[in-house]
């Protein structure tokens, strides 16, 4: 019996406690593998949040982005509006003045003519010797006759 007693605890030192512990440390292995791929499966988890959160910040971004380019295009667009109306309010001030301009030449010009008629009149009263109150008639009439309305058109 003490033979059986011996050998038992000479096999189960031997045999039975390497065993033992073969096993346990395949369990903790085995575990510790699990604990991993938790993990590993938590962090793909919120890997996979941070990436979805990015991508909507992303869309946000190019929305911004794009509702600025809009602003901004409205804005030149609206710019480029305002000086075209600038633009050809500066050409329609110049087209006036150039009117004006040459009304004053024109009227320059009637005057001009109306001054070589009153020569012409005054050449033509002196050969036949009009008295003064006679000159003075004719050429009112004359001035009448040609008024403000001839050279103010």
């Amino acid at each position: 019996m003490l033979a059986v007693c011996f050998l038992f605890f000479l096999l189960s030192y031997l045999l039975f406690n390497p065993a033992r512990n073969l096993l346990k440390k395949r369990q903790e292995k085995i575990k510790s593998d699990m604990d991993n791929a938790a993990k590993d499966k938590a962090d793909a988890s919120a890997m996979k949040e941070e990436y979805t959160k990015k991508i909507e910040n992303a869309e946000k971004d190019v929305d911004n982005i794009l509702s600025e380019g809009r602003k901004k295009a409205l804005q030149r667009e609206n710019e480029i509006v305002t000086e075209a109306k600038a633009e050809a309010a500066r050409v329609l001030e110049r087209a006036e003045k150039e009117i004006e301009l040459e009304k004053s030449k024109v009227q320059d010009e009637v005057k001009q003519e109306m001054i070589q008629v009153a020569g012409v009149m005054a050449g033509k009263i002196i050969t036949a010797s009009i008295d003064e109150a006679t000159q003075n008639k004719l050429i009112d009439e004359a001035l009448n006759e040609m008024g403000d309305d001839t050279w103010q058109k």
